[in-house]
């Protein structure tokens, strides 16, 4: 069931809050998986940490699924969501939490241009996947609630300006377009359970 953009407020939080509590609360249910999307700087970190201090389990990053070198082909890069390898994972991570086994793999580290050691994540109670690309139509069946942050533009510059101004320029340039046009494209504000508009920390 998707949100009116016109009902996001910052007191949504809490509701999104309540909603997970009820979900886990729901002892018919063995796992539950929760995906936190949105624009960079939104808060999508922030909440995957607020949910996991209240309510334990895993938090995923999509920062670590993003394309390596070789795989930033023009073609990948114009699919609206293209910029992250959601494959990989849903190969190596959603899907094994999902069938109860562990999940094992080695998260992509763009600052040195290499993979990080190998990661194990066991399945729980609850899995958050947190960032943006997360609620990719590919990966959409795997969530039993998928929440969207919105931020406004000239909030999220200062705090991208804030975090690291050598940077901004690229995502000016690069990095919110894609976000916006996969936002637009995959409907992804529409398909969301619930639009949180935050006024959380600087993070992602």
């Amino acid at each position: 069931m998707g949100v009116d953009m016109n009902e996001a407020s910052p007191r949504t939080a809490d509701k999104a809050i309540a909603r997970l509590a009820t979900l886990l609360g729901d002892d018919t249910r063995e796992r539950v998986f929760v995906a936190i999307d949105g624009p960079c700087a939104s808060g999508k970190t922030t909440f995957a940490q607020i949910l996991n201090e209240r309510f334990g389990g895993n938090v995923l990053h999509m920062d670590d699924f993003f394309l390596r070198p070789e795989q930033r082909m023009p073609e990948r890069l114009a699919e609206p969501g293209g910029n992250v390898d959601r494959e990989r994972f849903e190969t190596e991570t959603l899907a094994p939490l999902a069938d109860g086994k562990a999940a094992r793999y080695r998260p992509w580290d763009c600052h040195a241009g290499d993979f990080a050691a190998s990661r194990t994540v066991e399945p729980a109670r609850l899995t958050v996947v947190e960032g943006s690309y997360s609620m990719h139509p590919a990966l959409r069946g795997y969530y039993d609630f998928m929440i969207c942050l919105a931020i406004d533009p000239a909030e999220q510059l200062h705090r991208l300006e804030s975090r690291n101004p050598r940077m901004l320029r690229r995502f000016v340039d690069e990095w919110i377009p894609l976000e916006n046009r996969y936002f637009e494209a995959t409907d992804v504000r529409t398909a969301a359970d619930m639009l949180v508009d935050t006024a959380l920390p600087n993070d992602a």
